[in-house]
């Protein structure tokens, strides 16, 4: 054994020599070639790029209670889920963890033929990132946030507004990147490295942060009005051709609901107030959405009528909704998110959402321009999405050409007045996100208090505020012993010194 060791370690120091011998110095060996330095950056890539894209909870029920929030969906097994019933916990700092990463990768592409467009998406990562992280929670580190290696352990909490500056900065500076760069590696989404598609994927997703911040449109530091009308003006935003910035499900990336009525899922019920809004629009993507209830079947129903499709109540009582299911009374899930592996792609920013956004945006004279050219073209690239779902699952009720065509009628017809168009945008935001940006509309609704969320202070676990809908995730429980002096101003600050899931951040107010 000894002999043999001593053979390895003469052979590596040969080779070592031989390489050395070959330079001019020792430095010589990193130089070259970009294949060296591209490739460190595209795995770091691929790893940056689906820590802040993929679905992030740790399973199939987590994709449940995340859609119960918004109240999309109620659940009839296992108990109830507490985000069903107004309640949330505990927020995480963990996504920070992408920030040393965001570093090396940009380390390993500088002086790279694609440098540019690695740093753009350090940028559009860490923009995504702390806008997720401040919507959830409010104030959070963000200037002293990855400094542990100058010895800043216990990083200060910025105000949401420095925060949210810093996030359209970045926003701003990943725009300019990818204008500069050039095809990429490592890029997991479907736009495989195009940094034109990133460019407008990033756009869009500017215009969607600055929506959200409506309540503060008057802050100068924030300047939303005027940036938000630059990022039209300057035209490099997502088309009908760009596709979707997110990521497509596989036999090897599963939906994360797929493969699990055996276990749970097949009890999620199609809620009353997201089949409701869908048969009085007369919208197809009920039948995408839903299962026929097995009581409407049974009294002659046929699956193609919308008749058939019964949402629950998410605010009844656990026991009866229990009840009820096991009667067949309710409208559960469509089968294809049990069944198929790839059903349809996540996607986290859509050209559909994008034009609902300038719709609202006209409206509130930030742009000039037709709300309802936007809000039309919004809806049909919604449905046209739809499309690419096998039609076998539509229930004999499949999306076309001509059904798209001919959907603007009754209420789904553009409104007359500004507030009634406001509602139209918001609810096709909401029923667009089904399955997709959960989390997302939480934020619209807190925004917009649309559409209105049924509540019963009977069956409410918001114990603080039982008629009302929590406003806020916690900070993670760590804080109190690692980071306590800060979390205490930061809470002192905010919301009277006390952490509680109905305090009112700055954004909302």
């Amino acid at each position: 054994m000894k002999t043999i060791k001593k053979l390895i370690t003469t052979v590596t120091i040969i080779i070592i020599l031989a390489m050395v011998g070959s330079c001019s110095n020792f430095d010589d060996l990193n130089d070259n070639p970009d294949a060296t330095t591209e490739g460190n950056a595209a795995m770091l890539c691929t790893n940056i790029v689906l820590r802040v894209t993929k679905f992030g909870g740790r399973d199939a029920k987590a994709m449940i209670s995340d859609n119960a929030l918004p109240k999309y969906v109620g659940y009839a097994n296992e108990g109830q889920l507490a985000s069903q019933y107004n309640l949330i916990g505990g927020s995480s700092f963990d996504a920070m963890t992408i920030l040393p990463n965001i570093d090396r990768m940009v380390e390993y592409a500088t002086g790279s033929t694609m440098e540019s467009s690695y740093k753009g998406v350090g940028k559009f990562a860490r923009a995504i990132m702390f806008y997720n992280l401040t919507m959830e929670m409010g104030d959070i580190p963000y200037s002293e946030a990855n400094l542990g290696q100058e010895g800043k352990y216990k990083p200060k909490y910025d105000s949401q507004e420095s925060v949210l500056i810093g996030v359209l900065n970045d926003l701003v500076e990943a725009d300019q990147f990818f204008a500069n760069g050039i095809t990429f590696t490592g890029d997991p989404t479907p736009y495989n490295g195009n940094p034109e598609k990133w460019r407008k994927a990033t756009n869009a997703f500017a215009l969607k942060v600055l929506m959200s911040l409506s309540k503060k449109e008057t802050v100068t530091s924030l300047d939303i009005k005027n940036r938000f009308a630059a990022i039209v003006a300057a035209g490099n935003l997502m088309d009908a051709g760009t596709g979707f910035y997110g990521l497509n499900y596989s036999a090897t990336n599963k939906h994360p609901i797929s493969g699990t009525s055996d276990l749970f899922t097949s009890k999620t019920i199609l809620s009353s107030l997201l089949v409701n809004n869908l048969k009085s629009l007369n919208d197809n993507r009920l039948f995408y959405f839903g299962e026929p209830s097995v009581a409407q079947i049974t009294a002659g129903k046929l699956m193609s009528d919308p008749a058939a499709y019964v949402g629950v109540d998410v605010e009844m009582d656990y026991s009866q909704m229990n009840l009820n299911h096991s009667a067949g009374v309710y409208s559960l899930i469509n089968k294809r998110f049990l069944t198929q592996d790839a059903t349809e792609p996540l996607r986290k920013m859509t050209y559909a959402e994008q034009e609902l956004i300038l719709a609202e945006a006209v409206i509130r004279g930030w742009i000039s321009g037709s709300a309802q050219t936007h809000y039309e073209n919004g809806v049909k690239a919604a449905l046209t999405d739809m499309m690419a779902v096998t039609s076998s699952f539509a229930h004999g009720k499949a999306i076309t050409a001509a059904y798209i065509n001919a959907y603007f009628t009754g209420e789904a017809a553009f409104k007359t007045t500004s507030a009634d168009q406001l509602k139209q945008i918001w609810m096709q935001r909401y029923i667009l996100n089904f399955m997709q940006e959960a989390e997302s509309s939480f934020f619209e609704y807190r925004r917009n208090s649309y559409p209105v969320f049924p509540i019963n202070a009977a069956t409410s676990l918001n114990t603080e505020n039982l008629s009302g809908i929590p406003m806020r995730w916690t900070y993670p429980s760590s804080e109190n012993s690692v980071n306590r002096e800060n979390l205490i101003i930061a809470l002192d600050n905010q919301y009277q010194g006390y952490d509680e899931i109905n305090k009112i951040m700055w954004v909302l107010k």
